[in-house]
């Protein structure tokens, strides 16, 4: 599964997801299928090492388009952890007294590596309030009751200097990415 950060919004960092596809079937991928416009693709690999695919998928964007696009690329398995493992899903279910979850309001930021935690202390939670994140193993679930493009938490983790490259992506993308992975 690859993730790519910051393409097709609005007219900036255009990439075709026929593009997409044909690079990384490139680069060996197989069964590779695109959701939406938003550089989410997954496709069978015969390399292990993510870290590996994710820089040449990088490297062929910027050969094929001039582009420097970060990618993510994760596992259907790590995919599936992380629906599994939401920290909301108990709000997202109704199963918490007075409390729903939009699914259109929580978005999961997929990091490049974990988060040291020495650099959390900057992301002080009460300055956020009422959104709030939760730490995943490479990834951050971020809960914005207001909406997420007004979103000073979303605006400041975008910019943190967390020491990995995020991509996010809305519960509603997640889960029909996760869809794809298990099937």
């Amino acid at each position: 599964m690859a993730l790519l950060r910051g393409i097709n919004l609005g007219s900036r960092n255009r990439l075709p997801m026929g593009t997409l596809r044909e690079l990384i079937g490139a680069m060996g991928g197989e069964n590779v299928k695109t959701l939406l416009q938003s550089g989410n693709a997954v496709f069978d690999h015969a390399e292990a090492d993510p870290a590996l695919l994710a820089e040449e998928l990088e490297s062929r964007i910027a050969a094929e388009s001039a582009l420097t696009v970060p990618c993510t690329i994760r596992t259907g398995a790590d995919i599936q952890r992380v629906v599994e493992r939401n920290p909301f899903a108990r709000e997202l279910a109704g199963e918490v007294t007075g409390v729903r979850i939009d699914p259109a309001r929580l978005v999961v930021t997929f990091l490049s590596g974990p988060i040291d935690a020495s650099r959390l202390p900057e992301l002080d939670p009460e300055r956020y309030a009422p959104d709030q994140f939760r730490q995943g193993e490479r990834e951050l679930y971020v809960h914005c009751p207001n909406g997420i493009s007004g979103s000073r938490l979303v605006r400041d983790l975008a910019t943190a200097r967390l020491g990995v490259t995020g991509t996010s992506r809305n519960w509603h993308t997640v889960t029909k990415i996760a869809a794809l992975t298990s099937g």
